[in-house]
């Protein structure tokens, strides 16, 4: 029986998602750790503990920039596994883009899986997210943070919404994460705008996607929706998790992770 454990020491790179910060990963950072992998969870900015304000936010490459960094930064040869949870999935798809010979693989964590042809927001619409005014995002508050005319659209999550990314995880964690979310933001405007990512950057890399069954937020039929639009190269199932797979099933997604990074890196 699969105990976690790993062959060789992995450096694994963790995103968090929306409203959340590298403090969503606190559970699986210790498991990965013991299973002999160098882990780095950063804040993306005006995220966690990060000293930017939502404010100082005008697109989605200054919020995706501490992740750009760390990449640009790493020692000549070495190459990541780069794991993206929900927004994240963006986050990691454009860093691979940019840097396709620093990551080994992409894992997608119920996460956002944009495809070489159409703009990122196509899987926005597709699960029309684009829509603020669906019962779906119940207390979450739009555009109540920075600049109105000129930065992107802020997006808090309330408690009710939250209690459907944690509808599994346990009460403490939750209770925790509605104390520390920040404003956060689709960049749904920004991201119409771009063209595709590419093929020979962004397509290149090699990715896995981990279906989370009971996921009411990106619900596993849009998650296998993305795939099929998008094939990836393996796709993991944690029959079990929420939309916090890491708080509510840590030690499969710390498996899963383990695996795919003995597998491809």
């Amino acid at each position: 029986m699969a105990d976690g454990s790993c062959n060789r020491s992995h450096h694994i790179v963790l995103v968090h998602g929306a409203c959340h910060g590298a403090w969503s990963w606190y559970k699986l950072i210790p498991l990965l750790r013991s299973a002999g992998h160098r882990v780095t969870a950063l804040d993306l900015a005006a995220s966690g503990v990060d000293e930017r304000r939502f404010s100082d936010l005008r697109k989605f490459d200054d919020y995706n920039q501490p992740l750009i960094d760390l990449l640009a930064e790493l020692p000549p040869g070495e190459r990541v596994v780069l794991v993206g949870h929900s927004l994240g999935g963006n986050c990691i798809a454009r860093a691979m883009d940019t840097f396709p010979h620093k990551v080994a693989v992409g894992v997608f964590v119920t996460a956002f899986l944009p495809d070489t042809v159409h703009p990122p927001s196509y899987i926005y619409n597709k699960v029309q997210l684009e829509d603020l005014t669906l019962p779906f995002w119940l207390d979450t508050q739009f555009g109540t943070v920075g600049d109105k005319e000129n930065g992107p659209l802020s997006m808090l999550f309330g408690p009710k919404f939250g209690a459907l990314l944690y509808s599994r995880s346990p009460p403490e964690d939750f209770a925790l994460a509605m104390t520390l979310v920040r404003p956060s933001s689709l960049f749904l405007k920004e991201l119409e705008s771009w063209p595709p990512l590419s093929a020979s950057g962004y397509g290149s890399v090699v990715k896995v996607f981990v279906v989370c069954e009971k996921d009411e937020v990106l619900p596993a039929s849009f998650q296998r929706w993305m795939i099929e639009n998008y094939p990836v190269d393996e796709v993991r199932v944690i029959e079990e998790a929420d939309h916090m797979p890491m708080l509510s099933t840590p030690e499969k997604l710390n498996r899963f992770i383990s695996e795919i990074a003995d597998e491809y890196a």
